[in-house]
């Protein structure tokens, strides 16, 4: 694998611009990776779940990485989520991903992982684990233990389940040899906690500061400002949940700060306007948009 670095901090899971017709509009994303940037993100997780990723087109999902990494200019890592239910178009895009020269890649279960991680052997491949939404839930530990024996450019897992035990589990294999990406915005502080020193996650986009102020006092072992961060987070969470979860309350909150990220693609309902000022309103009694 070349020029392979562990990830450390704040990793954002991008939502994917969409104009009113619900086609993807790439002029947004310089804006966006400006804004990333700024925030001082470790860096992006493209095309992933909150990215939208199974309404897209294989075309899409490729444009949209090559903008990424072009607007991203090397200020931070880009990690392209290649998962598909086609075999052969996850390996497309795992090809595709290591011929633009980006830095990492990841696949959601269920798929055929062999022929994926072997379609980009160059490039570091994360086991993408979020039973929630795939229904598949193995052991975690078991499947990198295995998957390295013919994956050998596995290098880890996003973690985006709350079996802490399991995620522990992982982050002592082999000496800590697997990097385990902390995957529940909501419960960050717990995976701090079991030495995990990343995460991906959505709100990540809209509320950097209050992430990257825990990942600075839990460092300092200043848990009780940990704690305070943590909980300004779980407000935010429990806002986008009231207005259709991460994917679809987020994306608003995008468009609110001015990253015109357009609409959710049906069949997720669009926003209208009394529920856009209903948002407004929720996030204003929280300080987030004072």
């Amino acid at each position: 694998m070349k020029h392979y670095q562990r990830l450390e901090g704040m990793v954002a899971a991008t939502f994917t611009p969409m104009d009113a017709r619900g086609d993807i509009n790439l002029s947004v994303i310089d804006k966006y990776a400006d804004l990333m940037a700024e925030s001082g993100m470790a860096g992006v997780f493209v095309c992933g779940t909150t990215g939208e990723s199974h309404s897209l087109t294989t075309g899409e999902r490729k444009a949209i990485l090559a903008q990424w990494i072009k607007s991203a200019r090397k200020r931070f890592k880009v990690i392209a989520h290649v998962g598909s239910n086609c075999q052969l178009e996850a390996m497309e895009l795992a090809r595709h991903a290591q011929e633009v020269e980006h830095d990492v890649f990841a696949a959601m279960a269920p798929f055929f992982f062999t022929p994926i991680a072997q379609s980009a052997p160059d490039l570091p491949f994360y086991y993408y684990n979020m039973p929630s939404m795939t229904g598949v839930s193995l052991s975690v530990p078991s499947f990198l233990i295995e998957g390295k024996k013919t994956m050998p450019n596995l290098v880890g897992t996003k973690f985006t389940h709350n079996n802490l035990m399991e995620m522990g589990e992982c982050l002592e294999l082999n000496n800590g040899e697997f990097e385990v990406l902390h995957g529940y915005d909501e419960i960050l502080i717990a995976g701090l906690a079991l030495g995990a020193v990343a995460g991906v996650g959505s709100t990540y986009n809209y509320l950097p500061a209050v992430y990257q102020n825990l990942f600075d006092a839990f460092k300092k072992g200043d848990i009780c400002t940990a704690r305070r961060m943590q909980q300004k987070s779980i407000e935010i969470v429990k806002i986008i949940i009231k207005y259709g979860g991460g994917v679809r309350g987020g994306k608003a909150i995008m468009n609110l700060i001015g990253v015109d990220c357009g609409r959710c693609r049906l069949p997720v309902t669009p926003f209208g306007d009394d529920e856009y000022s209903s948002l407004k309103r929720d996030l204003e009694k929280i300080g987030f948009l004072n």
